[in-house]
């Protein structure tokens, strides 16, 4: 699961428009924050332990169904989070230029190759936790040559990629399967050398997190962050269609996988196991001998298919839509959620030590924090959460940083000398 360079950057506005001692354009952010992208960031962050920690979804009841809603979606979230973050570094609302630009790039290109480091240096922990670290640094790399474009293009970019990536993503998975062009590329791979994963292929291909179908998360969010948040309308209609994205794409599932004959048998077939929760959640599984075709038509969290991408979006904006409603419109409420807020603010502190918790429970003292994802694990899962909400919440007190966030801003400093 999750977390970003939007881990790692304050999520700030200004309320003024003048430029900044860096030479940013009019406009740029410099002042006050953003709280209800904190508010996101920090429900994902939950969302994120729930599903690493937390119950099986199987065990039914309220408490069932809000972790299934969590599954897969929170990373979602934080992906177009992390459209939002590059935003804010490369220029919000317009874009920098020139060498506040360039500088900008450069801090950017910092960020990926660092967060890539320390998501395979989480990975060689050995625990149960898919790292979406090291995705995050490729996607930011690659979608920073679209920093400069307007909403309008960056949404019209995100709803082709994902109409056209998850069927490229499938044709080059089937390839995979069929040949060994895979294994010879990794083979001669000095990242998966060093790293021993896959190494580029993974991260495009055959992760759990591929670029290639989690590109529209970012972008998205990048188109999101180019808005007028601050405008009633403005977040109303992002809700409006949030809730429409989240409709098509679900919505869409159910009704093609009974329209298409066969699909709800073929899929059945691969997984071992009922598709009736396909068009919505990841309790269907993964394809075990082969991925068919009607695989295209399920929606549920991390399939990569247009389906999953539309729907996942559309949660994702909605969601945001209601924390930035919140945080405009109900400022007491917005005060009895600033630990969450907190929390969002210190994301990529809490991600990496929830990880390294998990590492330390389990392989030095080798205790069983979850139980057969029975509801015994529920206590895990409020510790967790009360653990990283208590240390966000007396940091940012303190310090305006989380500790891990501001040494990846100590270590961006050198993009301050590009001319």
């Amino acid at each position: 699961m999750t977390l970003n360079a939007t881990l790692a950057v304050p999520a700030q506005v200004s309320r003024e428009p003048k430029a900044d001692r860096s030479g940013a354009p009019a406009g740029t952010p410099s002042t006050g924050r953003l709280i209800g992208i904190d508010l996101a960031r920090g429900l994902a962050v939950f969302g994120m332990y729930s599903a690493h920690v937390g119950p099986d979804v199987t065990v039914g009841g309220p408490t069932g169904f809000l972790l299934e809603m969590a599954r897969g979606r929170s990373s979602a979230l934080f992906a177009v989070l992390a459209g939002f973050s590059l935003i804010i570094i490369t220029g919000r609302p317009q874009p920098r230029t020139g060498r506040a630009g360039r500088q900008a790039v450069v801090r950017i290109m910092i960020r990926s190759v660092l967060l890539g480091a320390l998501g395979y240096a989480l990975t060689a922990l050995g625990t149960s936790v898919d790292v979406i670290l090291s995705f995050y640094g490729l996607l930011f790399l690659t979608a920073l040559p679209l920093y400069r474009l307007r909403a309008r293009t960056l949404a019209l970019l995100a709803a082709a990629g994902a109409l056209i990536l998850p069927q490229v993503l499938y044709v080059i998975r089937k390839s995979i399967e069929a040949g060994s062009w895979a294994d010879a590329i990794a083979a001669g791979d000095p990242l998966a050398r060093v790293t021993g994963t896959d190494g580029i292929v993974e991260l495009l291909f055959t992760g759990e997190y591929p670029v290639l179908t989690w590109l529209p998360f970012l972008i998205a969010g990048m188109a999101v962050a180019r808005l007028d948040l601050t405008r009633s309308r403005i977040r109303s209609r992002l809700a409006a269609t949030g809730g429409a994205l989240a409709l098509l794409g679900y919505g869409g599932s159910w009704l093609a996988m009974r329209l298409v004959p066969h699909a709800l048998s073929a899929v059945a077939a691969a997984t071992g196991d009922s598709a009736s929760s396909a068009w919505w959640s990841d309790t269907v599984g993964e394809p075990e001998n082969g991925t068919p075709l009607a695989w295209l038509l399920v929606a549920a969290p991390h399939s990569q298919t247009t389906f999953s991408i539309v729907g996942n979006t559309g949660v994702a904006i909605a969601v945001i839509a209601g924390c930035l409603s919140v945080a405009a419109r109900t400022p007491r409420l917005t005060r009895l959620a600033t630990p969450v807020a907190a929390v969002g603010m210190t994301a990529l502190t809490v991600y990496v030590l929830h990880i390294v918790a998990l590492w330390f429970f389990t392989h030095v003292w080798h205790v069983a924090l979850v139980e057969d994802g029975s509801m015994a694990a529920l206590p895990v899962l409020l510790g967790f959460i009360a653990a990283a909400t208590l240390l966000a919440a007396v940091w940012t007190r303190l310090f305006r940083r989380g500790p891990l966030e501001y040494l990846l801003h100590i270590a961006t400093r050198p993009a301050r000398h590009i001319k």
